[in-house]
């Protein structure tokens, strides 16, 4: 959703290009396979969020290679659920495993395009929907915003996010290759990444064990910036490399964060990582949330933020050597016009 995550609270001049223009061009690139992976107008969705207790898969038409199956987990410890959705790749044998964090408001139907491209790659990617500061803020009516604002503010629902990511860690599926584990997400799902990785949480970790050992890369939509914390202390637990995306319009307006401030999770750590700012790209053009309509399932970046994840967990997961020098130089033939890169250590 378009509305941006900070830290816990103490009370607790190019026009952007459309997605068949930047098609286009990537059609004769060599990773232009990754970009078209995002390109497909998005089919309806099977089921709504939430509501299967029991697992159900369905193989779309031209995605044969895809197996897409909801259920819920059940965290007895702390007798919570997780409804999740799982895209498998083509294949038996042990894939590189991302879990996916969506944003304030969202679901785990988010973020669909980044889930369907790390599949098509060969990728088991697990959605992930945190209850609490999912789409239930905003479905039984009453004032949109105060509902989100109601969220951002609850410390449990920042904690229960952290303590999701820990149990689907602690319960890998069958096809997860457990030396090739990474989080990505979007907005409070970015800030949820960068917390998994490291970053400080204000009063410590609560013993949460972070940055967890076990995840090997991240992938942070929106960035959220440290409040309160001076960088050192802030983003000094970053260690494995980290893939920031953002734009020069992802402003938030729960807490106010304007775009050129997501850069400083990236641009004050020392990790190994890139920082890619698309250009004209808003808060919401991450999102991918088709329920929600509008800005928040506008397609035109997707395609660009898949391909760049795609290409920099290939780089650090699989050891592609040919996707690393991408990244080194520059992510040409993945960027539009005016788009900016930067790497570090990679």
């Amino acid at each position: 959703m378009d509305h941006s995550r900070g830290q816990l609270p103490r009370s607790r001049g190019v026009r952007p290009r459309g997605e068949a223009h930047a098609l286009a061009d990537l059609r004769h690139r060599p990773l232009a396979r990754r970009a078209l992976l995002a390109a497909p107008a998005l089919l309806p969705f099977l089921a709504a969020p939430g509501c299967a207790a029991a697992p159900s898969a369905v193989s779309r038409p031209g995605e044969a290679r895809i197996t897409e199956s909801r259920t819920v987990w059940r965290d007895a410890a702390r007798a919570r659920d997780i409804p999740v959705l799982i895209r498998e790749p083509a294949g038996s044998g042990p894939a590189p495993t991302v879990f996916i964090s969506h944003g304030l408001g969202g679901s785990r139907e988010g973020l669909a395009y980044l889930g369907r491209a790390l599949a098509e790659n060969g990728y088991l990617a697990i959605h992930l929907q945190h209850i609490g500061s999912d789409d239930s803020l905003w479905r039984g009516g009453g004032d949109r915003m105060v509902g989100l604002a109601a969220g951002a503010l609850n410390v449990q629902a920042a904690l229960d996010r952290l303590l999701d990511v820990k149990f689907a860690l602690d319960n890998l599926p069958r096809r997860a290759d457990p030396e090739r584990l990474a989080v990505a997400g979007h907005s409070f799902g970015a800030w949820t990444v960068q917390h998994m990785l490291g970053e400080r949480l204000p009063g410590g970790d609560r013993g949460l064990g972070l940055p967890d050992p076990r995840l090997k890369a991240g992938v942070a939509l929106s960035p959220i910036p440290a409040i309160g914390l001076p960088p050192r202390l802030a983003y000094g637990g970053f260690a494995v490399p980290m893939l920031h995306i953002t734009g020069t319009e992802d402003h938030g307006f729960i807490e106010g964060i304007r775009a050129p401030a997501r850069r400083a999770p990236f641009e004050q750590s020392t990790n190994p990582g890139a920082l890619v700012v698309l250009a004209g790209a808003l808060h919401a053009s991450f999102a991918d949330e088709q329920e929600a309509g509008g800005r928040y399932a506008e397609s035109t970046y997707h395609a660009r933020a898949a391909s760049l994840s795609v290409t920099f967990l290939d780089a650090v997961l699989r050891g592609d050597a040919a996707d690393r020098a991408v990244l080194r130089n520059g992510a040409t033939g993945l960027l539009g016009p005016g788009d900016t890169f930067v790497s570090r250590g990679l």
